[in-house]
């Protein structure tokens, strides 16, 4: 492998590393992700059907959630702590 073609496959390692780092935003400590419970655009992050937070398509789209205090997911109607989508 020649100087050039390894320099380009580090950089493409390193691109791919720090995308997959940066694609699950970390939740404050005492948070949790609660999937089901968020009205249309007000999600708090990614979902298989749109790219960004604040873009779900419909209330309470199963694949969408909102971080909430650790223990209040269970206690809304329709919560859940896995995705649904």
């Amino acid at each position: 492998m020649t100087k050039s073609k390894l320099a380009m496959a580090s950089v493409m390692s390193g691109i791919i590393a720090l995308s997959a780092v940066t694609a699950t935003p970390a939740l404050a400590a005492g948070k949790e992700k609660c999937y089901g419970v968020a009205k249309a655009g007000h999600n708090d992050c990614a979902t298989k059907n749109s790219s960004c937070a604040g873009t779900s398509k419909t209330d309470f789209q199963g694949d969408a959630f909102i971080a909430v205090p650790k223990g209040m997911c269970s206690k809304l109607a329709g919560g859940s702590l896995t995705s649904k989508g």
